[in-house]
């Protein structure tokens, strides 16, 4: 639902995000906000925002993949690992970060086709099998290589971004990096849904049959989902690489799969805002329950941090599911029923 008022001349006017002057002053105010933040908390928060940028990065791509295609992926963090190493390893070859970065996404999308051709033949829990199974040959080939070549059970280090001779290394450098990486993302994925390839993907996870009647390759579609949603994972993980500075196997694990697909979940699986909102939201508890831990160890040291961190994960879960139950399809939808009850208000709706 749209202010009162507004009218579209145009196919290419009413696909637009931003339909009114007020609209376009409250998004600059949003970016002049996340400017501004890191300057106003701490280094801790800053820290979080900045892994958060990145979490974001990774679960665009998962929408297009799961959301956009309906192609079952838990396997977002192996193509993680994948663009972080292949960054890594471009970075020690003295490859400028602004070549490295995008190198590493194709790299990744690139390899995530191996792992795609099954959804050409399978889907569902099937298909989640498949996926599963990159996850975990992911480290397993890792440390089997070489180490002089990816660093094996070592890991790699990764060398510091320059620009114009500068050392991009403090915390604030590092959130305004990964700030710029996630808006440009963004941009990308939320013109992909409206643009020939996402109405594509959109035909075939609503209907296959329908989609091949009407010309559109299904085949050729899911693998590209999975090339597509890859390619935001290796640049997630390239800049994550860039952050952190040293790149082990251990950093991309199952868990983080489930958590990203957990995600987008719970924000709603329809829209990349779906994606930002699960993204903040299950962020948000995440530190709640760190926060919450810490104080529980502090004041109850014979707990042990496993107990503590394996409650938190049962409770977060918990939460996850609760969000499931009484908004199943995502934060998204819960929003833009707020913003229509708005706009009509004091009218009644539902």
């Amino acid at each position: 639902m749209l202010p009162t008022g507004v009218r579209f001349g145009t196919y290419a006017t009413e696909g637009r995000y931003i339909h009114t002057r007020l609209q376009a002053l409250w998004f600059v105010a949003f970016l002049l906000a996340l400017g501004i933040l890191p300057h106003v908390v701490g280094l801790y928060v800053t820290g979080v925002l900045t892994v958060m940028f990145i979490t974001l990065m990774a679960v665009y791509g998962l929408q297009v993949t799961v959301g956009m295609a309906g192609q079952i992926n838990v396997a977002q963090s192996a193509f993680m690992g994948i663009g972080a190493y292949a960054a890594a390893k471009l970075s020690s070859l003295d490859v400028p970060f602004w070549l490295a970065i995008p190198a590493a996404g194709v790299v990744a999308a690139v390899l995530s086709i191996f792992f795609a051709l099954p959804a050409i033949r399978v889907k569902g829990f099937y298909l989640a099998l498949t996926t599963l199974a990159a996850q975990v040959m992911f480290p397993i080939i890792v440390i089997a290589l070489p180490a002089d070549w990816l660093g094996g059970t070592s890991g790699i280090a990764v060398e510091p971004i320059r620009v114009a001779g500068l050392e991009l290394s403090s915390p604030l450098d590092m959130y305004y990096f990964t700030l710029a990486g996630v808006i440009l993302c963004s941009i990308g994925a939320f013109n992909l849904q409206r643009s020939r390839f996402g109405r594509a993907l959109l035909t075939v996870r609503d209907n296959e049959l329908a989609a091949e009647v009407t010309g559109v390759d299904v085949s050729y579609y899911k693998v590209m989902s999975f090339f597509a949603g890859s390619l935001f994972a290796g640049v997630g993980g390239a800049f994550f690489a860039y952050y952190i500075r040293y790149v082990t196997t251990e950093n991309f694990n199952l868990l983080l799969s489930i958590w990203y697909l957990g995600m987008l979940i719970v924000g709603g699986l329809a829209s990349p805002l779906g994606a930002i909102l699960g993204t903040v939201f299950i962020t948000a508890v995440q530190e709640v329950f760190h926060a919450f831990g810490g104080a529980l160890l502090t004041a109850f040291p014979n707990l042990g941090g496993g107990l503590v961190f394996a409650t938190s994960n049962v409770i977060l879960g918990i939460c996850i599911l609760l969000a499931l139950i009484f908004e199943p399809r995502g934060l998204a939808h819960r929003w833009g029923v707020l913003k229509a009850a708005y706009r009509i208000w004091p009218f009644p709706h539902s």
